[in-house]
């Protein structure tokens, strides 16, 4: 049977490998940074890649033979992977429920957007940003807000002792230092 008749799956078409799935029921938070910056990929898939590669899809097509043309059948993959990144980012963006940080800045409890430094029972300290799903970083040191260090530190306050379930066992952490950006930063 000719591949041209054969459907490809979309069974992964609306998940993005390395992303989590948004928890049953939960938000979709986001600062305003990082939905600009989702924002901004969605508007250069659309206005720019896509219409470049189906351009090239389309001079590709006029030659002739499709079943041997390498432009025509990686375009027309590389289509489809445009195509699913812009209907996941559409989604999330549809559902984003964008928080602003900085109405926290002073404070010394931690919520979204807070950097938040801690140390182990250690005595090693560590600092992280606690973002949305779709826009940490754990080699930048943000972390998703449904993590686990996340969820523990959430509500918390300069000073208090959390106990952090680990693989490892039960880790007791302090809350060192809390700070959030400058409204406008």
């Amino acid at each position: 049977m000719s591949k041209a008749f054969t459907r490809e799956t979309d069974a992964d078409d609306d998940e993005d490998i390395g992303l989590p799935a948004l928890p049953a029921g939960g938000k979709n938070y986001i600062t305003p940074a990082g939905y600009a910056r989702l924002r901004a990929e969605l508007m250069q898939l659309i206005d720019e890649e896509r219409p470049k590669v189906v351009e090239v899809v389309h001079w590709a097509a006029s030659n002739g033979d499709r079943s041997e043309n390498g432009d025509y059948l990686y375009g027309k993959k590389r289509l489809r992977e445009i195509d699913r990144r812009i209907r996941f980012l559409t989604k999330r963006l549809e559902i984003a429920e964008v928080a602003d940080p900085s109405v926290h800045h002073g404070s010394d409890q931690v919520f979204f957007g807070a950097t938040v430094t801690y140390a182990d029972g250690a005595g090693v300290e560590r600092t992280i940003t606690i973002l949305g799903i779709d826009e940490a970083d754990n080699l930048r040191g943000q972390v998703s807000w449904i993590s686990p260090v996340a969820r523990t530190l959430l509500k918390a306050r300069v000073g208090d002792v959390l106990k952090l379930v680990t693989p490892a066992g039960v880790e007791e952490i302090e809350v060192l230092e809390v700070s959030y950006p400058k409204s406008g930063a």
